[in-house]
């Protein structure tokens, strides 16, 4: 497989992760939009640092979250400047309410959903836009 072929699967899983936190926010599960939004994330995340040459260094050529939250600000935000400052704490946000919405007793509330899908569309939309994705 391409580089290119890799991204755009990324892109794909990111668009696909997004469509299905929108219909969890729509049928009113909270918890599940949380995941997914944060996944969209993540998956736009990798498509991202792949376009800019950076691979995964675990075993197996694994992409590890807190890798991929700290190359993607890092490198993309702050050093190469590839993607705007407003986006600098998305993944991290987005990676804590996931925790928070998998692993603790409370839930997601509708409001903290909302705002983590409508964060995820704006990385992953300004994710697109870098790589020349329609949207």
């Amino acid at each position: 497989m391409t580089e290119r072929q890799a991204i755009g699967n990324y892109l794909e899983k990111a668009r696909e992760s997004l469509a299905g936190a929108g219909s969890e926010l729509a049928n009113r599960r909270f918890n599940n939009c949380a995941n997914r939004s944060y996944y969209a994330c993540f998956q736009a995340a990798i498509a991202a640092l792949l376009a800019a040459g950076i691979q995964a260094r675990s075993p197996g050529g694994r992409w590890r979250h807190e890798y991929v939250q700290a190359q993607f600000t890092g490198q993309l935000i702050n050093r190469q400047r590839r993607y705007p400052p407003a986006l600098r704490t998305v993944l991290s946000e987005t990676m804590l309410l996931r925790q928070e919405a998998d692993y603790e007793l409370d839930g997601i509330s509708q409001r903290q959903a909302t705002r983590a899908l409508r964060r995820s569309r704006e990385f992953v939309n300004a994710v697109q836009r870098e790589n020349g994705e329609t949207q």
